[in-house]
């Protein structure tokens, strides 16, 4: 492994409070390795601690995240301090580099999440699984799917301000202000990687409609979907949610989102976990938008890690 310095494509907090988010983040140096996935791509996977340690912290990032997500940094320093190794693996395209294949990610991309974890598990090392935002909803549609077998792989998990209802998340950032901050700066990096897939014939759309393209919605219509075998945005998002599997999961796992997160809001949250499974255990409190929680002594990551400590 080399050392690396991870490039940074998006923060995940409220955009209020992101400056101040990213002055408060710790600096961590990772080290960088290149995984080839099971198709011929690759997958850039940033670690740091103690290759030796007892227990490794995976995170699995938000839309356009990496590891220089202010999330990111701070779970990572103070798992490290704490003496736990961790890891990040970046979603196919987002390390920096495009990714080979007429594939990117998405929501619900369980079968990825399962074949990192598997790559992880070793023996002698508790693996913890966390998931932020889409890497939340991923995470814990894995869980749900996997139900009992989850256990033999991951102790523990964590999703944190998880869209579990990507409908419902889906119309609430495409309107108001959530379109003109939140959706706007997500679709610079998005499209600007779908036209770049485009020119190397891996991806087709209609260039007057990617053009006019203001909202998600249009964009997982054009990108999203039939790059990876859904019919449309709908077909997607229903059948890439994590609400319908949380009553299948039996892994020990925390669902943490904010009353006030934009990206979910409480009703949806409240309508979404109704059936959720006695090893779930929600905490919504009423503030924190979308992974904003409280920054001083860095609550979210202590949180974490208390919940995965646990036995």
């Amino acid at each position: 492994m080399n050392s690396y310095r991870a490039p940074w494509w998006l923060p995940g907090g409220h955009l209020q409070t992101i400056a101040a988010a990213l002055a408060r983040a710790p600096r961590v140096v990772f080290e960088r390795e290149r995984w080839t996935t099971p198709d011929g791509d690759f997958v850039d996977v940033d670690w740091s601690g103690n290759p030796g340690a007892q227990r490794l912290l995976v995170l699995f990032h938000g839309l356009e995240g990496s590891s220089r997500s202010h999330y990111a940094r701070s779970i990572a320093a103070l798992a490290v301090a704490s003496g736990w190794r961790f890891a990040l693996p970046h979603f196919r395209g987002c390390s920096g580099e495009l990714n080979r294949l007429p594939r990117a990610y998405h929501s619900g991309d369980s079968d990825e999440v399962d074949w990192l974890l598997r790559r992880f598990a070793q023996p002698g090392a508790a693996l913890h699984a966390v998931g932020v935002s889409l890497g939340g909803n991923a995470l814990l549609k894995w869980l749900g799917e996997r139900g009992a077998a989850a256990i033999a792989l991951v102790r523990r998990a964590a999703a944190i301000s998880a869209p579990i209802d990507l409908a419902a998340a889906g119309a609430a950032l495409d309107r108001g202000f959530n379109r003109r901050s939140y959706t706007r700066v997500f679709l610079t990096t998005l499209k600007a990687k779908a036209y770049a897939k485009r020119t190397l014939g891996q991806l087709g759309f209609d260039e007057r409609r990617m053009a006019r393209a203001r909202t998600l919605r249009e964009f997982d219509d054009l990108v999203t979907a039939p790059l990876h075998g859904f019919r449309d945005a709908d077909d997607y998002w229903a059948r890439a949610a994590a609400s319908p599997w949380l009553e299948r999961i039996e892994v020990p796992t925390l669902l943490l989102n904010a009353g006030n997160d934009p990206f979910l809001p409480a009703a949806a949250l409240e309508r979404a976990t109704r059936r959720s499974s006695r090893q779930v255990l929600l905490e919504s409190p009423p503030t924190g938008g979308h992974v904003g929680f409280p920054g001083r002594r860095q609550w979210l990551a202590r949180r974490i890690l208390d919940f995965l400590s646990q036995p």
